[in-house]
């Protein structure tokens, strides 16, 4: 039996360097159809009118696997000879890879022993054994994966599928450009490519760049992932000594070797893009194909967003290769909640305003019509009180001019609105016990999502009682769920009650609830 195959990264015998026409025949004679699709081109109206620029989607989603890591793995174990395919392969990946990687084993007829970090969505780990790969997980990226799968490569003598660094891998992904620009025979200014390892925009550039060499290739990466761009700064590979694990799809340590030299050589420009513009781009996708993006895969959108607003481009025609849909649910809620700030449609406060009666419906006559996304108010002190406020706004210039306001009528501001302690944490820990909440009664009331239901609820309340507990959020539903503390005299119970039957509001009244008493009274 022959031995297992050099290692990856293995630099006893140097690989002879590719030129971008070698790359062009590559991508051009690639196998990857056998698995693959070609994916659609489809334009985003929604978003495209609103930047003033044509944005078209390369559909990578819509592939089997739902990512574009198919094309690569397929077209490197396509040329693989028969030993090599007996003896079986082994990959690292953080999903994407993994699941081409497990389909092309199904396919061709091979055994596929598959390295995730621990830290992979369960939905790609899955995935990879409805498709009959082995899973091992090991490490907290990719990085610490690929470490492993080498030793394990060398010790079970199987062939290392690499998901980015390897010429047949990136000729798979090419075949992506080739797509593209067939799709749009007409002018593109650029396309935009998500980077991780690097095989994406490597074989999409060396492409374009060999038929097209006017089209910008522009690589995306996040704050906190980005490898390439460091390296290509610094004029050699650089380590991350750790990487964000939001965008999974994209969290490398250390580019390849092959990908470096290309991205160098190729990529024209570079956005670096953070999570709150990702979580908007998914969002926009969303809104224009009805399709959700895991974070990787929204890259390129939010870049686009970004690019078109740094140079202020008008009538420009853009793609943006929507590289991959392996989206944990419950990923969801954080990325609604942060979509709002990502796209500067919500502004963040603290208000202080006055702790007597009557202030916290002027604080709310000051929002107006505007929709209010999250109110959170705990009463903590005898003269002033502190609360939070969401509010929809059309743009991030509406944010300053709303907290000038308030400071114009008296209420101190501190605009939270690009405070990550105050997005992440601090706005769900509003709330407590307090000494001055005496004859405190609290309750859950349904309002109908709409302008003025807030101020409606506030005029009708007896001037006499004084809200000490308000927790709101808007979830995007027809109805908001609302907890009001209110401080009812006992005299006033039989009127506090006409006064709940004349909202027409459900209301629950929650004073004895075991987890209000633990927590709150």
């Amino acid at each position: 039996m022959a031995g297992p195959r050099r290692s990856p990264n293995d630099q006893s015998k140097p690989r002879p360097k590719l030129k971008p026409a070698d790359y062009l025949q590559k991508i051009l004679t690639a196998r990857v159809y056998d698995v693959a699709r070609e994916t659609p081109l489809d334009l985003a109206r929604s978003l495209s009118k609103r930047l003033g620029n044509q944005v078209l989607l390369k559909r990578e989603d819509d592939q089997p696997v739902f990512s574009f890591k198919l094309r690569g793995a397929y077209n490197k174990m396509a040329h693989l000879d028969a030993e090599q395919l007996r003896r079986g392969v082994i990959c690292a990946s953080a999903g994407n890879h993994a699941q081409g990687v497990a389909l092309g084993a199904r396919r061709l007829g091979c055994r596929a022993l598959v390295v995730m970090p621990v830290t992979t969505p369960r939905l790609k780990i899955d995935a990879v054994k409805a498709l009959g790969g082995e899973v091992v997980l090991h490490g907290d990226s990719y990085s610490d994966a690929y470490q492993h799968a080498l030793g394990l490569e060398r010790e079970q003598g199987l062939t290392f599928v690499h998901p980015f660094d390897d010429p047949d891998v990136i000729a798979g992904q090419g075949t992506i450009a080739m797509e593209i620009l067939r799709q749009h025979p007409g002018p593109i200014d650029a396309v935009f490519v998500a980077i991780g390892g690097g095989g994406l925009v490597s074989g999409v550039a060396a492409y374009i760049k060999s038929v097209r060499p006017e089209i910008k290739v522009i690589g995306v990466q996040t704050t906190d992932s980005d490898a390439m761009l460091r390296s290509v700064r610094a004029g050699k590979r650089v380590t991350l000594p750790d990487v964000g694990l939001f965008s999974d799809g994209t969290a490398v340590k250390l580019v390849g070797e092959e990908t470096f030299r290309l991205t160098r050589q190729l990529v024209d420009d570079f956005v670096v893009v953070d999570t709150d513009a990702v979580c908007a781009a998914i969002k926009d996708v969303f809104q224009d194909t009805r399709s959700i993006l895991e974070p990787a895969g929204a890259l390129g959108v939010a870049a686009v967003k970004q690019y078109v607003e740094r140079e202020r481009t008008k009538g420009r025609t853009y793609v943006a290769i929507t590289c991959g849909a392996n989206m944990n649910f419950d990923r969801l809620r954080f990325v609604a909640e942060r979509a709002e700030v990502g796209e500067e449609r919500e502004a963040l406060f603290a208000v202080t305003i006055p702790e007597e009666r009557g202030s916290f419906r002027r604080l709310c006559a000051l929002i107006g019509a505007r929709a209010v996304t999250e109110f959170n108010y705990r009463i903590s002190e005898a003269n002033q009180a502190h609360v939070f406020v969401g509010v929809a706004i059309a743009n991030r210039e509406e944010a300053g001019k709303l907290a000038r306001n308030f400071e114009r009528h008296g209420f101190a501001t501190l605009d939270l609105t690009d405070d990550e302690l105050a997005k992440q944490h601090v706005r769900h820990l509003v709330g407590g016990r307090s000494e001055l909440a005496r004859d405190e009664r609290l309750f859950r009331f349904i309002f109908p999502e709409r302008p003025g239901a807030l101020m409606r609820f506030l005029e009708s309340m007896h001037p006499d009682w004084n809200i000490s507990l308000f927790h709101y959020r808007n979830q995007g539903a027809d109805y908001g769920r609302i907890l009001v503390g209110l401080q009812v005299p006992k005299a006033d119970r039989q009127a506090f009650r006409a006064f709940v039957d004349g909202l027409a509001y459900p209301c629950e009244d929650e004073t004895d609830n075991p987890v209000y008493r633990l927590f709150l009274r």
